[in-house]
């Protein structure tokens, strides 16, 4: 906050610590934060109520991803891991819930979070204009999030509002050393357009 951010987003999504702790595929303790989902659920919440305690609930967001198997980072009830997360979450009041949707495997599977859980709540992974706008219109997510296709177009605002063809992003790319390439290498859209 020192450095003048507007807040803190905890990455508890796509196989890295906070998600091995909450899943129980890879979560093999067995003291207090392994074992039943509430246990496992606990090094997050820990974590949340740590942040909330410094910063603010209104500046505390959090990415989560239950249905996702990343890193070996799976699942048994991904259902009852994500609503048992976004029930604890509404106890801070965090301003948001950020879902990871991996949706070829579980399309609209986090309908059940999305209505119990009580702030703003964005969804991820795969939409294009048409599929987010259908997620908002039909108060299946607050925002949707664009990851791939916003790299990929960094005037992706322009380009939705104008309906224009977006550039294809390469996922070669992705995570490698090059500041450059496949990072700020894309072309914006002429601006005669």
């Amino acid at each position: 906050m020192e450095a003048g951010f507007d807040g803190i987003e905890i990455h508890g999504a796509n196989g890295y610590l906070i998600d091995q702790f909450m899943k129980n595929e890879v979560n093999d303790r067995t003291d207090k934060y392994g074992g039943s989902l509430e246990n496992r659920c606990r090094f997050t919440l820990e974590i949340v109520e740590a942040i909330v305690d410094e910063v603010g609930a209104d500046r505390v967001g959090i990415r989560l991803s239950p249905y996702t198997n990343y890193m070996e980072s799976g699942d048994s009830n991904p259902e009852a891991l994500g609503l048992y997360m976004v029930n604890s979450l509404n106890k801070f009041g965090i301003s948001y819930c950020h879902m990871f949707e991996p949706r070829m495997a579980t399309p609209h599977g986090l309908r059940p979070m999305r209505n119990a859980f009580k702030g703003t709540f964005i969804i991820a992974e795969g939409y294009d204009r048409e599929e987010g706008n259908k997620a908002i219109a039909d108060g299946y997510a607050d925002l949707v999030a664009y990851g791939r296709l916003f790299l990929a177009n960094p005037d992706l605002p322009r380009r939705f509002d104008l309906d224009a063809p977006l550039n294809k992003y390469n996922g070669d790319t992705f995570c490698t050393s090059d500041p450059i390439t496949g990072y700020t290498d894309y072309p914006f859209l002429s601006s005669d357009i």
